[in-house]
């Protein structure tokens, strides 16, 4: 395997159409709705056959690319390309995204794409079995990195309807209150009271008490200094990007800093596994926890958040601070700006949470911890997987590396 490359245009591998006017979207129906920015919802009607490029035409999003492997509906915001003969769709995918096409837009005012541009582009392409041989290979490393993704997704799931089953709607109490079955190991359940009481959060289990995040945590702010240079190789300085919204901290885009700068930057605090940061502005109230392994320091507009010896409970205190329960509770918190609200770090031990018995605490944390572990570990090799497909992308779409040696590389890391 392996011909020569043979040049061409994009016009002689696609057809390009416009896409069409969004029709009624409805939830839960078969046909997604792609637009220019990616999925957009979901309708009864499709425009675009199953393995088909979406590249969207027009401002920001201007050659932005989706690949639907099933029927979907392309708005007129993108246009939609089919494979032309034997060509393999999703390999021309994968070519289409090595040729910033974002650059190729035209107009000095609403920047667009159009199919006249596209067609004319100059590439190069190998004979159709290859081109399927590369898409595999490539395609390989995609499901495996969404396979971790969907995996996070549900692992993350299972942990917040734990803690909103035991510590928000406090299931295992109200069976008992009630005589039925908690559906949990007599060991699980035994902790649980029997019996409600008040608290200025209302009703809740009886001896469980109303706890402010400062009474269990140190709350470090951030050094209030000017951001330190950013450099190629270095230690971590944390940013508001690599907080994500499911709780794990993305180190794949670090900010680099001296070793200088990092000693003045962890003065107050250097990020250690199992500690939590709370961003301050933009994303207010978004948290996440240091991984195993990882150290960093905090950056500016977040501040960290850390177990006291008394309550070493940092699977709990992750899930506490996602959870839907302390949203609201940071929503009360906010100070409302002419720019931008800000959650003050003077704010932050005040927030208040449902405190169970130590006992009950350790059990959720000898169940959770694990989950959480394994969604570091899925992030960690997602990122791994996904540094390795964009390597190969350019270097098997030009032919500068051959399947073979493409194989060896895949068969190291998958």
């Amino acid at each position: 395997m392996g011909g020569e490359f043979v040049e061409t245009e994009l016009g002689q591998l696609l057809t390009f159409a416009n896409g069409r006017t969004s029709p009624k979207r409805v939830d839960g129906r078969p046909y997604p709705v792609y637009g220019s920015n990616g999925i957009i919802g979901y309708a009864n009607e499709s425009n675009a056959s199953a393995n088909s490029i979406v590249i969207g035409r027009v401002g920001s999003y201007c050659g932005s690319l989706y690949f639907s492997k099933h029927k979907s509906w392309v708005t007129d915001n993108a246009i939609r390309a089919s494979a032309l003969g034997n060509n393999d769709p999703q390999f021309l995918f994968y070519l289409l995204s090595t040729l910033n096409l974002n650059r190729l837009r035209a107009g000095s005012g609403q920047p667009l794409l159009n199919q006249e541009i596209l067609s004319r582009i100059q590439t190069s392409v190998p004979e159709p079995t290859e081109q399927r041989a590369i898409a595999l290979i490539l395609g390989t490393l995609d499901d495996k990195i969404e396979l971790d993704w969907r995996m996070n997704e549900t692992l993350g799931a299972i942990a917040q309807a734990l803690f909103k089953s035991w510590f928000v709607d406090f299931d295992p109490v109200r069976a008992k209150s009630e005589g039925r079955d908690s559906k949990l190991t007599e060991s699980i359940a035994n902790p649980f009271p029997r019996s409600f009481e008040g608290s200025e959060l209302g009703r809740i289990p009886k001896g469980w008490r109303v706890v402010r995040i400062g009474e269990i945590c140190e709350v470090i702010d951030c050094l209030h200094s000017k951001k330190p240079e950013r450099l190629e190789f270095g230690l971590p300085l944390l940013q508001l990007s690599n907080i994500r919204d499911d709780g794990l901290i993305d180190m794949e885009d670090s900010y680099f800093i001296s070793e200088d700068d990092y000693r003045k930057w962890v003065s107050r605090m250097e990020a250690k596994p199992g500690d939590c940061v709370i961003t301050n502005v933009g994303r207010v109230g978004a948290v996440a926890q240091m991984p195993a392994g990882k150290k960093a320091a905090l950056g500016r507009n977040m501040t960290g958040i850390r177990c006291k010896p008394n309550f070493p409970h940092p699977t709990f205190l992750i899930e506490c601070l996602v959870s839907d329960a302390m949203n609201d509770e940071i929503g009360t918190k906010i100070d409302s700006g002419t720019i931008l609200d800000a959650l003050n770090v003077r704010n932050i031990p005040k927030l208040r949470f449902i405190c169970a018995s130590d006992d009950i605490l350790r059990k959720f944390e000898i169940l959770m911890r694990p989950l959480r572990a394994q969604m570091e570990g899925n992030l960690a090799n997602a990122r791994t997987l996904g540094a390795v497909r964009n390597a190969l992308l350019p270097k098997l779409t030009s032919c500068e590396i051959r399947m073979k040696d493409a194989d060896k590389i895949v068969g190291a890391v998958a």
